[in-house]
């Protein structure tokens, strides 16, 4: 959603007194690419993952359930991770996730079909 003229003349102000009182925040606050940190959480999720993943075999080596369901959790939460991250930066960028109306099944429709014939042709 765009800011109003009022909120953007606010920000630009704040803006202002920010760099007028700290100027190297200001700046590292402006040098600050996004797309950076993505990555960056792109890359722990894949650690978490192999990590993960190497710990299931590992667990069945050494005969411990404990390690081979620690790995299959962290390999888990590694995988939606990634996704949260996947999805947030789709909807930053302003291309939300697509979702469609919920369609209604054939199933659905057969026995609608079945009601509206036993409601016209009664037995």
């Amino acid at each position: 959603m765009p800011l109003s003229e009022h909120e953007q003349r606010v920000l630009e102000e704040i803006e202002r007194a920010l760099s007028a009182d700290d100027p190297k925040f200001a700046a590292t606050v402006r040098s600050i690419d996004p797309r950076i940190y993505r990555r960056r959480r792109y890359l722990r999720s894949l650690c978490a993952g192999v990590l993960g993943i190497l710990l299931v075999p590992v667990g069945l080596i050494i005969r411990q359930t404990v390690v081979i369901a620690l790995g299959a959790v962290v390999a888990m939460a590694a995988l939606v991770y990634a996704g949260a991250i996947w999805r947030r930066g789709r909807r930053r960028l302003g291309r939300s996730v697509p979702r469609s109306p919920k369609p209604r099944g054939r199933f659905m429709h057969r026995l609608e079909e079945r009601w509206n014939r036993r409601r016209e042709n009664p037995t």
